[in-house]
């Protein structure tokens, strides 16, 4: 009886492999592939190696990684856009996989999963080009920014930001207020100094004309802390005679 059993469980198993093999879209797939691969659907092993899954060499054989995100795979000069600029040139590694899924995700994963870009797989020298990429956010926070994405952004996460005050001006004392006190209407791009009673501009001019100073439209120039003066030099306690 076991015999028998054991025969037949091994007949069941050979024909469900068999079938994985003859009608594989119908037996293993995970769903409908991508649009634009729509016409592999019957042709699993175009991208399957049997036992082994998917790999990133069966992908490169229809897209060339010096033509991605330039030219079709039949050869078609793509238009360009700031949207979706070529980086793969760029990629330490040619790993598709790493970003790439043309089969929607199981059906337990949590809603709205997506595959991440790890930007440690750019090429050192292009991990800092952000805008080669991404189009800076239109709000007052970016808009003008002539300061690097790395000044409050890191590669891991866009969020959350942090910005090191104390590089341009010490945030201590009597100073630490709300950032449009200084920063009005929101231009973080810009900054004033006269944003309270201690810094009247008439009494600043004054008391820099008589030091010989006639260039105040830049503060923290010098002034890199309540506690002293920083010149462009570096050296406590000097200003610019401009």
């Amino acid at each position: 009886m076991k015999r028998w059993l054991l025969i037949a469980v091994s007949i069941a198993l050979a024909a469900i492999v068999g079938l994985a093999f003859v009608f594989p879209h119908e037996m293993v797939s995970p769903g409908d592939l991508i649009p634009a691969h729509a016409a592999l659907k019957e042709d699993c092993f175009a991208c399957h190696t049997p036992f082994r899954g998917a790999s990133a060499q069966r992908c490169m054989a229809c897209h060339k990684i010096a033509d991605i995100g330039l030219r079709t795979t039949k050869g078609v000069a793509l238009a360009q856009s700031s949207k979706r600029p070529p980086f793969h040139q760029a990629l330490l590694t040619s790993n598709c996989l790493a970003c790439h899924t043309d089969h929607p995700p199981p059906l337990l994963s949590p809603a709205g999963t997506v595959m991440a870009f790890d930007h440690s797989l750019l090429r050192p020298d292009m991990r800092g080009q952000c805008q080669a990429c991404h189009v800076a956010p239109r709000d007052a926070q970016h808009q003008g920014k002539i300061l690097p994405c790395a000044e409050c952004h890191q590669n891991k996460a866009w969020k959350p930001s942090t910005f090191d005050h104390d590089r341009y001006f010490r945030l201590d004392r009597h100073h630490r207020v709300a950032c449009v006190t200084c920063h009005l209407g929101g231009q973080y791009q810009r900054y004033t100094c006269y944003g309270c009673h201690a810094h009247r501009e008439d009494r600043i001019v004054a008391e820099h004309r008589e030091e010989g100073i006639r260039d105040i439209d830049d503060c923290v120039r010098c002034h890199k802390s309540p506690d002293g003066h920083v010149g462009e030099r570096g050296s406590e306690g000097q200003e610019d005679d401009d």
